[in-house]
Order: structure tokens, then C-alpha cells, then sequence
């Protein structure tokens, strides 16, 4: 008497089944789950980041360019008469180099003005000696040689004059610039972080919801190719409906907070507007978003996939 044959398993390719008829099986999510919110909020914060940075990157590369071309010359002289002569041989030497293309003695009233913030009514009274200043415009950005050359020749004919780069003077407000735009990228890189866990803890969520309806669409002959693209278009468009919300909010806050920046009516904050190419990468922000959650959805079950077998 022989034995009886073994059950065999179903395959999986039984009876192949179309993409329509496996996707009606397996039921999709809609927007009432947290996920786009998740995502919303995570997407405002990169906007608002991105457009952060950018801006502080326009702020000092504005300034770099304002600055990297001019030098600063102050007479250092207790003596008002014999410092205003001084300053006017100092601007006369310096209109003779070939590397200065305008020269100002800066009007004493306009250094009081800048001063009185901080010395009160002392800056005006003369009390106090205020160098000074000569403001020197250059033909080109001038190295460290060039600007030792500048001093040497003042040091011979004008006593007490110190020749600074301007551009030195900011190094550490660009040094704390770029520090906060290695803290944007962080933040950003933090968030696309944080987005994937989201979309991965989602994704696993639903797949562990409808895993028998999987095994039976499976049973049916549907592939897992077909399954994984069910679950992906619902991240795609959960993802796609919490990035353009999440835009939208972060483009908001960031316009609201330029209108109140540019209410300082300062023209190193001006230099840091929005251009055109800046706005293009705040737009691309939605979409590097629903790529990264179709990408870590598609991972994500077809990892889940694998350990049914």
C-alpha cells in the first residue's frame, strides 16, 4: 500500500492575479492616519531650516563681497589738530597707491553718531579721543601682503595709523555663520531622519494590519512586486499629501519672518533675502520628501515580505 502523497504547498504563482484586482484586496489608508501629519510637520521644519541657511549663507556671502575690497585706515592721535592733519596726509598717501581706487576721511559728526550708543553724551564732549578713520576703497581684494604694503607706506610719514582689512573685523560673525548653517543642515539631516522612522513604523503598521490579506493574495498568485506597489502608493500619497501641506505651513512662516526682518530696515539683513535659486531648493524640499518615503516604503515591506517566507 503506498503512502499518500504530501500536501504541497500553494504557490505563489498558482494563478497569477492582476495589479487592479490584488490592490481591491488589500485595503488602502486614507489621510486619517498620522503619518502625513507626521510628515507635514517634519516638512515645515526643513523648509523653515532650508530657508534658514540659505539665507545665512546669502547674509555672508554679501558681506564677504561688500567688504573683501575695502580697508579701514584709523589715525590714532590725542592732539584734535594734529589728528585731523595726520588723516588728511594718511588719505593723501593712500589716493597715490595703485592698489586704492577712492579714499574718505570718515566726517567726525558721523563717528559721534556710531559712537553715542555706547559712550552717551561723552562722544560728542571730546573727552574721549575717537581716532580717526579713513575708509579705503580698493581696486581688487587685496591679500595679507598687500594691505602690510599699505601700512608700511603710511608708517613712515604718518605716526600713529593702523591699516585693518574690514573683512577681518567680521571673521567671527562669519565664523558664527557658518556654524548655524552646519546646525541647519543637522536639523535637516535630523528631520529626513526622523521622516523615515515615520514612514517605516507606518508602513510596517499597515502591513502587520493586512498581513492575511497578503497571504491570501499570495495564495491567488499575486507577487510580491504587487504587494510591495499597493503599499507603496498609499506612502506615496500620504507622503505627497503631508509634503505640499508641510510646504505650504513652513513657506508661510518663512515669508512672515522676512516681512518682520525686513521691517529692520538694515542693510546687513537685507543681504540675506530669498533669490530665486534659493526659493527653487525650498521648492524641491516637498519632493525629496516623497521620494525619501516611497524609498524607505518599498524597504520597508519588502523586508516584511521576506520574512514570510
Amino acid at each position: 500500500m503506498s503512502a499518500p502523497p504530501l500536501a504541497e504547498k500553494p504557490s505563489r504563482m498558482a494563478a497569477p492575479i492582476g495589479s487592479r484586482l490584488a490592490a481591491s484586496l488589500v485595503p488602502s489608508s486614507r489621510f486619517g492616519g498620522a503619518m502625513p501629519w507626521v510628515i507635514a510637520l517634519l516638512t515645515a521644519l526643513v523648509v523653515i531650516a532650508a530657508a534658514g541657511g540659505l539665507a545665512l549663507g546669502n547674509l555672508a556671502a554679501n558681506a564677504r563681497a561688500d567688504l573683501s575690497g575695502a580697508v579701514t585706515v584709523q589715525v590714532i592721535e590725542a592732539d584734535p589738530a594734529l589728528r585731523e592733519a595726520k588723516a588728511a596726509r594718511a588719505a593723501e598717501i593712500l589716493a597715490g597707491e595703485s592698489l586704492v581706487r577712492s579714499v574718505r576721511v570718515v566726517p567726525r559728526a558721523e563717528l559721534v553718531e556710531l559712537l553715542e550708543p555706547w559712550l552717551g553724551d561723552g562722544a560728542a564732549s571730546g573727552e574721549v579721543p575717537i581716532p580717526a578713520l579713513i575708509d579705503v576703497e580698493l581696486i581688487r581684494t587685496a591679500d595679507t601682503q598687500e594691505i602690510a604694503a599699505l601700512s608700511r607706506a603710511l608708517e613712515g610719514e604718518v605716526e600713529g595709523a593702523r591699516v585693518d582689512a574690514q573683512s577681518e573685523w567680521l571673521r567671527p560673525v562669519y565664523d558664527a555663520l557658518a556654524a548655524l548653517q552646519y546646525l541647519a543642515l543637522a536639523l535637516i539631516a535630523l528631520v529626513a531622519f526622523a521622516t523615515a522612522a515615520a514612514v517605516w513604523l507606518a508602513a510596517r503598521s499597515a502591513f502587520a494590519n493586512h498581513r492575511e490579506t497578503v497571504e491570501i493574495v499570495h495564495l491567488l498568485g499575486g507577487t510580491d512586486g504587487q504587494v510591495t506597489r499597493i503599499f507603496q502608493r498609499a506612502v506615496i500619497r500620504d507622503a505627497a499629501f503631508g509634503a505640499l501641506v508641510g510646504t505650504a505651513l513652513g513657506g508661510i512662516a518663512v515669508l512672515a519672518l522676512g516681512r518682520q526682518f525686513a521691517g529692520l530696515d538694515s542693510g546687513m539683513v537685507a543681504g540675506g533675502a530669498l533669490g530665486l535659486r534659493d526659493w527653487a531648493v525650498i521648492g524641491a524640499v516637498p519632493v525629496i520628501a516623497i521620494a525619501l518615503a516611497a524609498l524607505t516604503g518599498r524597504i520597508t515591506i519588502a523586508f516584511a515580505l521576506r520574512k514570510m517566507l
